[in-house]
């Protein structure tokens, strides 16, 4: 099947390709980035290892070299037809995922609002601030871009004869995972649960209501979700004899995986919805003058069908946030706040209806955790939230080769501070302070908290355009992930080859 969906893209792609051939080789841009981690202590700092997407690393000595090559869409943007790619190697040293990997490799085609992306691109969080935000709880930054077949209106598309008021954007994509010897690698020896080639499946719909240059208020909210479906499961069903390992193919397909149904191959009498459903509720306002802005935002996280409607009562569990982007001034330039509350998960109770008690109770959600492909994660970085955290850190909770979740009830603050003082210079400061319970399952008898500090500072000479020197600190300390201290440098150069538009 994947075979003949690339077959299909491709020949879509160079029917495409061929009117727009001319301009291809026109305004592309390289980059060229070498980077270097060291410090002590338990992991590597917190935010060296996160939101990242999934090149960070836990160990305390790490590198990083990376050359990219891409042409945006917007270089085409006079035109009805418009194309983009991208080409993006990465060798981490002491990474998580080896020694090399295509991080992104994409083609974007565009049809004046309708985008066409095939491979895999980093995408930001929805409505949030990618520089200074915790990231997304269903999509987030934390995790290596997938493979997929992505359909979309990329940025919000107005409907004519609104005024501009009412406008939406969206995207259906389709994909597939590329961690299955990651995972084969990280359970060895171990008995738990993992998956090898499922496949992956996302949706959104966000509408905007209002438009600045006749009212500052803009309000923008709606729907994602995101699916794992399909593939092979390993240790899902009990021993057979002394067999280690058992291989069995699991539930779901294209259509259960856009419209929930269908059972998981354990689900036993209690039939659930086949693969790994999760999804958001988002809603921001901002408030957009000409030098200034404020936004407010929430984004409410849901398991399967519990929470993503009120089913048990107010929301409780979501992410508020607060972003103020200020006048132009040399110490201060945007400021973001963010609270997040996971403990409540619809409650502490889960219970199927039976004959003895006929009652459906779909709580306890237990947040990223799946009993089928244990957790949502990719390559062992979660691909929401990375203050869930991640599997990569269960070795250190001497939980090894487990992909489950350990601290997924939270209570977290955090605060992204950025500035700019002059064309050359730019800072950002992140703290954060983390409070977990553990999780529904493995609770834990006292409270565990830990803070998180990232001091960055970029230098950008005006002698030298394209380069640009950065160093950064970054500091543990708690009980969750042990201290820790550290310092990256990285040095970067971006240029451009055969550039016509200035």
């Amino acid at each position: 099947m994947r075979r003949y969906i690339i077959y299909i893209l491709l020949s879509v792609v160079f029917a495409c390709a061929k009117a727009q051939i001319s301009r291809l080789g026109e305004n592309v841009q390289y980059s060229f980035t070498a980077q270097g981690t060291a410090g002590g202590g338990d992991n590597a700092p917190f935010w060296f290892t996160n939101n990242r997407y999934g090149l960070g690393t836990t160990e305390n000595f790490s590198g990083l070299a990376r050359v990219a090559l891409w042409r945006t869409v917007e270089t085409d943007s006079i035109w009805f037809w418009r194309m983009g790619y991208g080409v993006d190697l990465a060798s981490p040293i002491n990474g998580e995922n080896g020694y090399f990997c295509i991080q992104q490799a994409y083609a974007d085609i565009e049809w004046k609002m309708l985008r066409l992306s095939l491979g895999q691109k980093e995408r930001p969080s929805e409505l949030k601030n990618p520089y200074l935000s915790t990231g997304g709880l269903t999509l987030g930054m934390n995790a290596r871009p997938l493979p997929q077949v992505r359909f979309e209106l990329p940025d919000f598309w107005a409907i004519p004869g609104t005024r501009g008021i009412f406008s939406f954007k969206g995207h259906v994509a389709y994909g597939w995972y590329t961690d299955g010897a990651w995972q084969r690698k990280f359970n060895a020896g171990t008995s738990n649960i993992y998956t090898s080639g499922s496949m992956f499946h996302s949706k959104a719909l966000l509408i905007r209501l209002g438009n600045r240059e006749l009212f500052p208020l803009e309000v923008a909210g709606g729907l994602e979700m995101a699916c794992q479906f399909g593939g092979t499961g390993w240790n899902i069903l009990p021993y057979v004899g002394t067999t280690l390992l058992q291989d069995v193919a699991l539930g779901g397909n294209f259509l259960t995986a856009f419209v929930p149904g269908g059972g998981d191959v354990n689900d036993e009498n209690f039939t659930n919805a086949a693969g790994n459903h999760i999804g958001s509720w988002h809603l921001r306002m901002d408030w957009k003058e000409e030098k200034w802005n404020i936004g407010i935002y929430m984004e409410h996280l849901f398991e399967d069908h519990s929470q993503m409607f009120m089913q048990y009562g107010f929301w409780k569990d979501m992410l508020l946030g607060v972003e103020a982007n200020l006048p132009k001034n040399p110490f201060l330039s945007t400021i973001v706040y963010e609270y997040n509350h996971t403990m409540d998960q619809s409650g502490t109770i889960y219970h199927d209806a039976t004959a003895e008690i006929p009652v459906q109770v779909s709580a306890r959600d237990d947040y990223y955790n799946n009993h089928i492909y244990g957790a949502w994660q990719m390559g062992g970085f979660v691909m929401g939230n990375p203050l869930i955290l991640s599997p990569v850190y269960n070795p250190y909770f001497n939980k090894r080769g487990s992909l489950t979740i350990q601290h997924n009830r939270l209570a977290v603050h955090h605060i992204g501070l950025a500035g700019n003082p002059s064309d050359e210079w730019a800072w950002r400061t992140l703290y954060t302070h983390q409070v977990s319970y553990g999780s529904y399952n493995m609770p834990l008898l006292n409270p565990q908290s830990s803070n998180y500090l990232l001091l960055e500072a970029t230098y950008s000479p005006r002698w030298c355009r394209g380069l640009s020197f950065s160093s950064s600190y970054g500091h543990n300390i708690g009980d969750l992930i042990g201290n820790s201290y550290g310092a990256m440098l990285s040095v970067r150069f971006d240029g451009w080859l055969n550039r016509t538009q200035w």
